[in-house]
């Protein structure tokens, strides 16, 4: 019978075991990682270009859970405008415009057919009034 030599407890630390790229992945995904970086580029004391990025990766569950504890959920609330609304506002206010351009095209062609046919009563009363001018 072959006996099998006891394990050290000698303060060594045991080696990890390899992990393939698939426990890596799921590991990145439980936990998740956030890659925050900000560039700001200048020249002679002129802001050029600047650069505030935030990269998440983790799996939807992982980033849901981060956005119900730190509040980033309702993004209605701490956003502005959305690019809907703005849009929204921008066609109203063109359309409101176009409205009042032809409207206002409207009541002039009125006026003038109002005061065509207002000219043409007064020349037809002036007529019957005065038959030999």
């Amino acid at each position: 019978m072959e006996c099998m030599p006891a394990p050290r407890s000698g303060g060594y630390l045991a080696r990890p075991a390899p992990s393939g790229l698939a426990d890596v992945i799921d590991i990145i995904l439980d936990k998740g990682i956030v890659i925050d970086a900000y560039v700001r580029v200048s020249l002679l004391g002129i802001e050029l270009l600047t650069i505030d990025a935030r990269v998440v990766v983790a799996s939807v569950d992982t980033y849901l859970r981060f956005a119900e504890a730190t509040n980033r959920l309702d993004l209605r609330e701490q956003a502005g405008s959305s690019l809907l609304d703005l849009v929204e506002e921008g066609t109203g206010a063109a359309i409101e415009h176009v409205a009042a351009s032809v409207a206002e095209n409207k009541v002039e062609d009125l006026k003038e057919a109002v005061t065509e046919k207002a000219e043409d009563v007064v020349e037809k009363a002036k007529d019957l009034l005065m038959p030999g001018d």
